[in-house]
């Protein structure tokens, strides 16, 4: 499909800047992080250049799912503060033109929500309704498959009621009853309440699950081989996203961004064409499935995955959004480093590599989601047992491992490689113990190379990921072809090299990018002798024989730019 003349939009325009406040800064001295550590540190924030802060969740929970289980919907997590901590957060946030952006979780509740313990008392409770139920008299229910729980069943029973209520995830987030229009009319006046306060939009978890089918067939299993992709299929989700959009969305000038679980590149437009008025945009799990379950194109590449897929995943997604707009990202609070995952976190590679990724994610065409951390090169922290871990999924999968007698040793191998806490240590700002990050021992380990590895230290390093981070995003913020204009895959069967062009009218962007940590080659097919180099992670670059071929280095980055189009 061709892309499309998009209209501008300030979210288009946005670099967002995940933070996970409980990693973020403590302010209290008690180990987490908090609202109040993040306001001291918003004008290191500001400096990025950034203008859109996205935080996870900080409405009050007890803490299963480190906040996606919501106890109340418009109060504050005690961990982090309290409402008037929220305001003056919001008040700072925007006397510095920046933005805000709330993670919005409504697929479920924690089963500590006043709903559902009202829910679980009595099937003639009202709030019984708000959630999906299995009567006990029909039998045991349907195969369902949680993702957190240590049995792996998403049915839990319930004594009082006679009857299992659901829980695609932990057994404390019991899935809400999108079927019932009370339940959407409670949650959309939720939305205003936050949006009345003068938040900026909403990155909205799992939302492709709302939608159930009520009479729960049973699975067919050789049509669904995987969970994510039967439930994102439920028969009223549009018809949902449409009425929230009509309801409070429309109302706003917001940015509304959904996790697309489960999604596939041919249901995107669905979400995000902006003649159907339902999301601003949807990202799915495509990088991880990609770095997860492809096998290197070439043994000589030192790319542990297919770049090859990696390139066509982009490039089909990027083509998916007909009219709409594209999200582009490579980390966040759910998935490992970035620089782990896609780069190369030795010594030798941890600089250049992380700066080739960040000139992936600035360069291409979409709105880029940064994750905290990742500008100073955060990598993973690779904990050795099973102790170490906070992060729910990683704890029961091993209790799951554990019981069926399998293979521990090489389940934890595994998960220095992709748990999720690997990206949820404490943010690394200096030297001091807990690099800066708190005056007491925190909630989850830091990574040991902080001494290294800090903004105190890259702050005064011109040529620091850091700061080449920095100058990217004023690049990406100098041309507007480098968010608004075409995006044309160059070379896509070579096995070491990402390269593609960003045109608009008569400028035109080359960007060479060497995924590999061996020299790699490109013949871009063009004259680059009207071209000119503004920006190389390698800095004493030479251009030679730039009409041909180009010899880039392991993980070598390049931006070169025609004044004019030829």
């Amino acid at each position: 499909m061709e892309q499309s003349e998009n209209k501008p939009a300030w979210w288009k325009e946005a670099i967002v800047y995940q933070i996970y406040p409980r990693s973020f800064q403590d302010s209290n001295e008690d180990g987490i992080g908090d609202l109040r550590g993040i306001i001291s540190r918003l004008d290191y924030v500001k400096s990025l250049g950034v203008n859109v802060i996205w935080l996870n969740p900080i409405c009050a929970s007890p803490n299963d799912d480190n906040g996606y289980d919501i106890s109340d919907y418009r109060q504050i997590m005690g961990d982090f503060g309290t409402m008037e901590d929220f305001d003056l957060l919001l008040k700072e946030i925007h006397a510095r033109n920046m933005r805000l952006v709330l993670d919005l979780v409504v697929n479920h509740s924690s089963d500590e929500h006043p709903w559902f313990r009202e829910a679980r008392t009595s099937r003639s409770n009202a709030y019984y309704s708000y959630y999906h139920w299995w009567p006990v008299e029909q039998g045991r229910p349907p195969l369902r498959l949680s993702f957190f729980d240590e049995k792996g069943d998403a049915w839990r029973y319930n004594p009082r009621t006679k009857s299992y209520y659901l829980h695609y995830f932990s057994r404390k987030q019991p899935d809400l009853n999108w079927e019932n229009p009370k339940v959407r009319q409670e949650m959309y006046a939720m939305m205003k309440f936050w949006l009345e306060k003068g938040i900026d939009g909403f990155r909205m978890d799992s939302i492709s699950y709302i939608s159930k089918d009520i009479d729960f067939p049973e699975i067919d299993q050789t049509q669904y081989p995987g969970i994510f992709e039967y439930y994102a299929q439920g028969p009223r989700l549009h018809e949902y996203l449409h009425e929230m959009n009509r309801t409070v969305w429309s109302k706003y000038d917001i940015m509304t961004v959904g996790e697309g679980s489960g999604e596939t590149a041919d249901q995107l437009a669905l979400f995000v064409e902006p003649d159907r008025e339902e999301l601003n945009m949807l990202y799915g799990f495509g990088p991880a499935q990609v770095r997860n379950t492809t096998k290197p194109d070439s043994p000589y590449t030192g790319i542990p995955y297919s770049l090859i897929a990696l390139k066509k995943m982009f490039t089909l997604w990027d083509q998916a959004v007909g009219k709409g707009w594209p999200s582009i990202y490579l980390g966040n609070h759910d998935q490992p480093r970035m620089l782990s995952r896609f780069g190369n976190d030795s010594a030798e590679y941890r600089e250049i590599s992380a700066k080739m990724l960040a000139t992936f994610l600035l360069t291409m065409r979409g709105t880029p989601y940064w994750y905290a951390g990742d500008e100073i090169g955060m990598s993973n922290i690779k904990f050795k047992c099973i102790e170490d871990y906070n992060d729910i999924n990683t704890k029961n999968l091993y209790k799951q491992i554990e019981e069926k007698g399998g293979n521990i040793s090489a389940f934890l191998e595994e998960q220095k490689q992709i748990a999720r806490d690997n990206a949820r240590t404490p943010f690394q700002w200096d030297k001091s113990l807990y690099a800066g990050f708190s005056a007491v021992k925190p909630w989850l380990k830091v990574n040991p190379d902080y001494g290294q590895v800090n903004v105190e230290v890259q702050e005064k390093a011109p040529l620091s990921v850091l700061n080449y981070f920095r100058k990217l995003v004023k690049i990406r913020q100098s041309y507007t072809t480098l968010i608004y204009g075409k995006y044309v895959l160059l070379d896509p069967a070579n096995k070491k090299v990402y390269a593609y062009l960003r045109e608009k009218e008569r400028e035109k962007f080359l960007i060479t990018l060497n995924f590999s940590p061996k020299t790699a080659y490109i013949t871009p097919g063009m004259d680059l002798r009207k071209a000119r180099m503004i920006l190389s992670n390698y800095e004493e670059r030479k251009e030679k024989n730039v009409c041909r071929r180009i010899k880039l280095r392991p993980y070598e980055a390049n931006i070169w730019k025609w004044e004019e189009a030829d």
